[in-house]
């Protein structure tokens, strides 16, 4: 896929950025079906080339910042070889200074949330409270809310699937499965559909 083709996913006065990092290298880009378990991926080809597969139901924002997480994983291997962590502390300076250089790309109100973010960047989306609650401000005609949200005690309804919520261990959310007995742990800002 070319970058003028990514062009309909993207925000605004991307391509300017993505032109620089794309420069030099062969990079496949996947657009995927939505998938829970990430939102994107990166992977090195056996010919060389790299692969990246986004979800293709991300918002414009959303998808460029994962394209940059993704991107920033691509040239820090490149930049100091494949034996680094890959969420290591290369690939958080990389990953930095792309969401710096681009900030300009972003809303104002999403402005300060990358720049903060920028400062230690996570691996995981869905460890910064600020970037989640961000992006699901569009989301708030549905009937979901964050497990943080609910009591202990309380029900509810989390990939088709019936859950009690037994109580905070740590940081995390102890809940147990009806069906099977199993006893699962919950990021606090999880989305789940509350049992009324």
């Amino acid at each position: 896929m070319s970058i003028q083709a990514l062009e309909k996913y993207l925000p605004q006065h991307t391509l300017q950025y993505l032109k620089v990092w794309f420069a030099d290298y062969y990079i496949h880009i996947k657009i995927t079906k939505n998938r829970d378990s990430k939102l994107g991926d990166y992977r090195k080809l056996p010919d060389n080339s790299h692969e990246i597969t986004i979800n293709s139901t991300l918002v414009p924002q959303l998808f460029f910042f994962v394209l940059t997480h993704e991107l920033a994983h691509l040239i820090a291997f490149e930049k100091y070889g494949k034996r680094i962590s890959p969420h290591g502390h290369e690939w958080k300076d990389t990953f930095r200074q792309m969401l710096l250089q681009s900030i300009e790309v972003y809303e104002e109100e999403l402005k300060p949330i990358i720049v903060k973010f920028s400062k230690s960047p996570k691996a995981n989306f869905m460890s910064s409270p600020d970037l989640v609650k961000y992006f699901h401000i569009e989301k708030q005609d549905d009937n979901l809310l964050f497990i943080q949200e609910l009591q202990k005690g309380e029900y509810f309804i989390y990939r088709r699937e019936k859950y009690l919520l037994e109580g905070l261990i740590k940081k995390n959310y102890l809940c147990k499965n009806l069906a099977t007995g199993r006893k699962y742990s919950f990021k606090p800002l999880a989305r789940v559909e509350k049992c009324t």
